[in-house]
């Protein structure tokens, strides 16, 4: 199977989004939020769970799987340190607001100095911090919050790559997260070749000319769901 580089990535995205495919930014992140939300549930169905954000399209893609797994019977919180600019963000923010679904800015004043124990309360963290657009060094306030969550020792699902690696060359800083699970989105990132744990493939929605056209090799579905298992 093919690991896509950064250009191809991106170009990959801009392809989909032209007039020739038709896709739009909200329906590929609704698409991308939905599968990597299926994945979480089959793993950790019930459990407490805290999908961190960043201010891009993989936080969009968080705020996605917050709604449906809320939905899903879920207690979920989302922690967004920086808002996103755009209506579609937005959007997603007055969905968690409308449904009751918590969003903080940063750790609650009771546990401030004490990171470690608000993250212990959740039974798995979903990373939607970065994307494949991100290259090191990190900053804060995501590099601070990416540290708590190396050492809070909750599983950690990640959306399309680790947060904090380096999409081609992976966690060269040795700072990025490990997490239990990785949910590759349209097709996996270079830096997933070295990747040994729980790793789906999401976003069941490339054609087969696309496929084609990139050289992907994706794997088949099975049955109706929205992602695949890759071998480890």
């Amino acid at each position: 199977m093919k690991y896509l580089n950064q250009t191809e990535a991106i170009n990959l995205d801009q392809y989909l989004f032209s007039p020739e495919c038709g896709f739009s930014v909200d329906q590929l992140m609704e698409l991308a939020g939905h599968s990597v939300a299926w994945v979480v549930n089959r793993h950790y169905a019930g459990l407490k769970t805290l999908v961190v954000c960043g201010p891009g399209n993989n936080g969009g893609d968080g705020f996605v799987c917050a709604r449906h797994l809320h939905f899903w019977g879920h207690d979920v919180t989302v922690l967004a340190p920086k808002e996103g600019k755009g209506a579609l963000l937005e959007g997603l923010r007055q969905q968690m607001r409308i449904m009751g679904i918590p969003v903080l800015a940063t750790y609650p004043e009771e546990f401030q100095g004490n990171p470690a124990g608000f993250l212990a309360q959740f039974g798995v963290i979903v990373d939607g911090i970065f994307g494949f657009s991100f290259k090191p060094p990190m900053r804060d306030p995501f590099a601070s919050i990416i540290r708590d969550l190396r050492q809070c020792g909750v599983p950690l699902v990640s959306i399309d790559i680790p947060s904090g690696e380096d999409v081609e060359r992976g966690n060269v800083t040795g700072e990025a997260l490990q997490p239990a699970v990785l949910v590759s989105l349209s097709a996996p990132k270079l830096c997933a070749r070295n990747y040994h744990g729980i790793h789906y493939l999401g976003g069941r929605f490339i054609p087969r000319c696309v496929q084609e056209r990139f050289q992907l090799e994706l794997p088949p579905f099975p049955s109706s769901d929205p992602a695949v298992r890759l071998p480890s």
